[in-house]
């Protein structure tokens, strides 16, 4: 007799990935508001219908067998597909409601992102949006894992387990403040700034490794007088007059307009560019609301690399000419 498949009920859903995601049976039974033998349960039952463990019971915490790994993938697209299906009968009523997670650089938090999210605010104000920040290498994971339904990320490498929805091509520039002495040049090359107070960027973000080829080619130079993983903390030593630093025009809008600082592109061997990235898992059919939002984001981001090719124009070696 053919043995029946294995049924999956939300609560063993539920609780399994809670228990991924903490580590710990009791803390999932803390966010779950239940008791601590419920949650045991609910894994020892569906452990026993797979025939494998799901988890090593470790005296650090709980950690995902290989069989939990595959598990947990299909647990990931289950809970994603039946948010889709909830967000779309939730839109079908007219009611708009449902939740987006994003997980972002710090950099568009400062103008984009909050423009954005007022603009879905005002479209659908029964929509909430979390946003949780890291380093564009830690991104590809967080959209992968499901801890986020989309990914804003600069310069991310190819990744089979994300899908693209949008990529704007913006320039790395050094920054500083209009009374610096380079500040009336129209581009730069590293070794030019080199001979001033450089603030560079640690290596988990991609300001790094896209600076790193003209850095190696620039002579010996010295040490930067900091290095540090936030953009802010670099944008607030450039205004006081620190030194110079790297970035993209995104995440110093405001300072730009008001003349407190200046933005110039450098180039080796031609522009260097960052690409602003919109990311979500691949093959995941999207729900309504983050669909929503991720259309607002991609507008928003068409709009300020426009402004920028505007601002900046040709930088190729034939434009000089």
């Amino acid at each position: 007799m053919k043995r029946p498949g294995l049924r999956i009920h939300a609560p063993a859903i539920l609780y399994f990935d809670c228990v991924r995601r903490c580590g710990s049976f009791r803390e999932a039974a803390r966010v779950l508001n239940v008791a601590s033998s419920a949650v045991n349960r609910q894994i020892l039952k569906l452990e026993d219908e797979l025939g494998t463990p799901l988890f090593e019971r470790l005296p650090g915490g709980l950690q995902l067998t290989a069989a939990g790994e595959v598990f947990a993938r299909h647990v990931l697209t289950v809970m994603q597909d039946t948010e889709r299906v909830k967000s779309q009968l939730d839109a079908m009523k007219g009611l708009r409601s449902g939740h987006v997670e994003l997980a972002t650089v710090e950099g568009v938090t400062v103008d984009l992102l909050p423009v954005a999210i007022e603009r879905m605010r005002e479209l659908y104000p029964q929509v909430s949006v979390g946003v949780s920040i890291h380093g564009s290498t830690g991104i590809p994971e967080t959209i992968a894992s499901g801890n986020a339904d989309l990914g804003l990320a600069f310069a991310l490498q190819r990744n089979d387990n994300l899908h693209q929805l949008i990529r704007a091509h913006l320039h790395l520039g050094a920054i500083m403040r209009p009374d610096h002495p380079l500040a009336g040049a129209k581009k730069l090359r590293f070794a030019t700034c080199a001979a001033y107070p450089l603030i560079l960027a640690k290596p988990e973000l991609s300001i790094a490794h896209l600076l790193a080829p003209a850095i190696a080619q620039a002579p010996n130079w010295g040490r930067p007088i900091a290095e540090t993983g936030s953009v802010e903390l670099a944008k607030k030593l450039t205004l006081r007059g620190d030194g110079i630093a790297f970035q993209t025009r995104i995440g110093i809008e405001e300072e730009l307009e008001a003349g407190k600082l200046v933005h110039i592109p450098i180039i080796n061997n031609g522009p260097i560019m960052s690409d602003l990235g919109l990311y979500i898992r691949a093959q995941r059919a999207l729900p309504v609301a983050v669909d929503a939002f991720a259309q607002i984001l991609s507008a928003e981001i068409e709009r300020r690399a426009q402004a920028e090719q505007e601002i900046i124009g040709d930088l190729s070696p034939a434009a000089d000419a």
